[in-house]
């Protein structure tokens, strides 16, 4: 466990199935994570690193590097928009219409987003429903938005196996509606329990935390 063997095993996945490790992007979730533990990481020449809690994002982020690329891949209330939005490369929970507009206003251009789709049907979780992306799609893009693609969290497998169905929905989802217009390109899916599934599925964006650090604290 740890960095280097999640480097390993996204190399292992994608040479299975014919791909490069290049072309998948490693997210690693450094929710609850000291700003020592991730520098660590960062030493390494990592650069891609995930939040999901705006407040704890906010209070991290300033107190390190300017070229850290963060992902926030939580869900995000619609007031805690300014406290996320300046700092975030690309958000990964982009699901309603009130966080679109929230996502619009400020200075510059908004970060790009990936659409979350509920491809388990769960009631707990945020994401729009797989029948609504292409509609969602539509007027996001109307709005503005610069969306990259699709995210999703499965429900929690009990083997890695389980989530593949899921996986592959999405990859199906994103081919339905692929456009070069739209650089509709990325598939963010796959967490510490089935990223290698999800890579052989067509991921271009895994997000792994407990892999790297251990139990979350």
């Amino acid at each position: 466990m740890g960095y280097e063997d999640v480097l390993e095993r996204v190399a292992a996945a994608t040479s299975r199935v014919g791909r490069s490790a290049s072309d998948v992007t490693l997210v690693v979730v450094s929710k609850t994570r000291t700003v020592e533990e991730i520098l660590e990481i960062y030493q390494s020449g990592h650069r891609d690193f995930g939040e999901n809690r705006a407040q704890e994002f906010a209070a991290k982020a300033p107190r390190l590097p300017d070229d850290i690329r963060w992902h926030f891949v939580g869900a995000l209330q619609s007031n805690k928009v300014r406290q996320v939005r300046p700092m975030t490369h690309l958000l990964h929970s982009m699901d309603r219409a009130s966080l679109a507009e929230g996502w619009l206003k400020g200075m510059g251009q908004p970060p790009p987003v990936l659409l979350q789709v509920n491809v388990g049907a769960e009631q707990q979780k945020s994401g729009i429903a797989p029948g609504d992306v292409a509609e969602t799609l539509e007027w996001m893009l109307e709005m503005g938005l610069k969306v990259r693609g699709l995210m999703t969290i499965p429900p929690i497998p009990e083997l890695a196996e389980h989530s593949r169905p899921h996986f592959r929905r999405l990859r199906g989802l994103i081919e339905t509606i692929r456009s070069p217009a739209t650089e509709f390109v990325e598939l963010s899916m796959g967490m510490t329990d089935d990223f290698e599934v999800a890579i052989e599925e067509g991921a271009s964006i895994i997000r792994v935390g407990r892999a790297i650090f251990g139990p979350r604290k």
